[in-house]
């Protein structure tokens, strides 16, 4: 039964991603506004469901090391696992200059997050200032989409064909587009949990430990959304989509998810984590910029290079 019910989860994360994916995509056409946009907003904090359910739980059940260990892991695997596999898939290519201001941020917020970590523990008033960078991440993301439009209506007399993108359909009926949304939302979350229970339970059956269960299933689980919609939309030839989830989920799991945890409960920051966790965080995010900031695709072999990165990053915490 468990078996059947991680293939379930798997086959739910899928076809949510999709749905999730094409209706992003529509939603960027009906609404003029780029899909990196949307991708940053919508997608990435509907991806980062599982992180915020588990860290407030986490908070609530009285064991906020979780939260904090688990909001940090995911962004190791949202940058290293979750594009690391698609690009082994299909190239990812990073031709987007929005793609250059997004991940500015997102670096930004992680040195944000890594200064107030040193405080020794995120309280109310680092919650307060978590959620503040995150209201102007937004606010950010609004201005641009405002003038994306802007630019859309003024060189709306040009006769130039839009290049064709599979899944996207400018005529599609807003129902539509927001059904995909909500069952890619819905979807996404119930497909992460059905897979990490059966598989954990699967783990325990023979025999492996709780703590190695914790380190790899718990983090990986949470970040499957993200996972499973990133491949989708590389396979869509959605680059700036898979950019956009990874760049914005790990902006949300700091501002928004700990921002949030932290005004329910205080979450002291482990010695350990300072040590080491947070800087490999840290390190994998200025990674992620040499392909960004210079324009490097992340082709096949380099998919493969950040895939066994994360798998050293794990062997190294289980020793």
């Amino acid at each position: 039964m468990d078996f059947l019910m991680a293939v379930a989860g798997l086959v739910l994360l899928l076809v949510a991603g999709d749905l999730l994916v094409r209706g992003a995509v529509n939603l960027s056409l009906r609404l003029g506004v780029p899909a990196l946009i949307v991708s940053l907003t919508v997608v990435a904090f509907g991806t980062s469901a599982p992180e915020l359910l588990v860290s407030v739980s986490a908070i609530v059940d009285g064991v906020p090391g979780l939260a904090l260990g688990n909001v940090i892991g995911s962004n190791t695997a949202n940058i290293l696992l979750v594009l690391g596999i698609p690009a082994m898939i299909t190239t990812l290519h990073v031709i987007d200059n929005s793609t250059r201001a997004s991940y500015l941020q997102m670096l930004a917020a992680t040195v944000l997050f890594i200064l107030l970590a040193l405080r020794g523990e995120f309280d109310w008033i680092a919650g307060v200032t978590l959620l503040a960078a995150l209201a102007a991440m937004l606010g950010h993301a609004v201005y641009e989409a405002r003038c994306h439009r802007a630019a859309v209506k003024e060189a709306a007399s040009l006769a130039c064909e839009p290049s064709e993108v599979e899944g996207a359909d400018p005529d599609m009926p807003w129902w539509k587009v927001i059904t995909f949304l909500i069952l890619g939302l819905i979807g996404l979350p119930i497909g992460a949990q059905l897979l990490v229970d059966a598989s954990t339970n699967i783990a325990r059956a023979y025999g492996v430990s709780e703590t190695v269960i914790g380190l790899t299933l718990v983090a990986l689980g949470t970040s499957l959304p993200e996972l499973a919609t990133t491949v989708m939309a590389a396979l869509r030839k959605q680059a700036d989509v898979a950019f956009g989830n990874v760049i914005g989920s790990n902006m949300f799991n700091l501002l928004g998810i700990i921002g949030i945890s932290s005004l329910i409960g205080k979450i002291p920051v482990d010695v350990e984590i300072m040590k080491f966790d947070i800087w490999v965080m840290l390190s994998v995010s200025v990674l992620l910029g040499i392909f960004v900031l210079r324009r490097i695709d992340i082709t096949r072999i380099w998919g493969i290079v950040l895939s066994a990165l994360y798998v050293l990053y794990v062997l190294a915490v289980l020793n």
